[in-house]
């Protein structure tokens, strides 16, 4: 059963050691923590137990996560400033707002929640389940150019994410430089309208201005089911997804 999904791990933990009247107290040094893809390089020594314990569930896992949706031109990695798997999403969420009126002037998702790289070739549904494995669901919401001008500074200042139909210029030390949405100046008096997650609507992952919304329209559609929905459509239509870096956002 194939696993690409990230998981929180201690790397080290460093503990200082003092001896008293023949006793050894331990004290907390330090701690680091990173994250770590789970692949298949663990499975080089496998404990017996654990297979036997997981065997009855295999065959219903596998049949869950192995069908066939299509096929990727490239491997699509996730990384900051812009990506390949980001702007792909931040597409999808963009398209898919036609779904419940016109199509959004910006897509917008979070790096935090694409938890692995699409591969090249074939793409079946448990790919996407590790790519997307949250309940979030697609919400059209309605800024206003001065809350939209913040909410550009909030995306520099972590260092980028998803977006579609917008152009920002940063710096490395988090400020924005410049921000063009359809290939215009952001217009402090007008309205546009963005796609994005329920999740970061509520003004999650310190994007705050999401919540100063003029209106938000959250549906029961996942977001997970749309990025599926897509490569079924290529795949229908004898194409392979994919994605190009683009300089949506260019750190200066």
């Amino acid at each position: 059963m194939k696993m690409r999904t990230y998981r929180l791990v201690l790397l080290s933990a460093c503990f200082a050691v003092s001896a008293a009247a023949c006793a050894q107290r331990y004290g907390l040094a330090g701690v680091k923590a990173g994250r770590v893809e789970v692949t298949s390089r663990f499975d080089a020594r496998p404990d017996s137990a654990a297979l036997r314990v997981v065997e009855p569930y295999r065959k219903a896992v596998d049949s869950i996560m192995s069908p066939v949706l299509g096929e990727s031109e490239v491997a699509m990695p996730v990384d900051r400033p812009e990506s390949l798997l980001s702007n792909f999403v931040a597409d999808v969420l963009r398209e898919s707002s036609i779904r419940v009126g016109k199509k959004a002037d910006i897509g917008l998702c979070n790096m935090g929640g694409l938890r692995s790289t699409m591969p090249k070739g074939t793409v079946t549904y448990g790919d996407v389940l590790e790519i997307a494995p949250f309940e979030n669901r697609l919400c059209v919401l309605a800024l206003s150019g001065e809350k939209l001008e913040e909410l550009m500074g909030q995306i520099a200042a972590v260092g980028g994410e998803g977006i579609s139909g917008a152009r920002l210029v940063i710096t490395a030390d988090g400020r924005l430089l410049t921000a063009e949405v359809g290939g215009k100046p952001i217009a402090p008096h007008g309205i546009y309208t963005i796609a994005t997650l329920d999740y970061l609507a509520e003004g999650n992952d310190r994007l705050y201005a999401l919540k100063d919304n003029l209106s938000k329209n959250v549906t029961n559609i996942k977001v997970r089911d749309l990025i599926v929905e897509t490569i079924r459509r290529a795949a229908a239509q004898g194409r392979k997804v994919s994605a190009q870096m683009e300089g949506r956002i260019v750190k200066q």
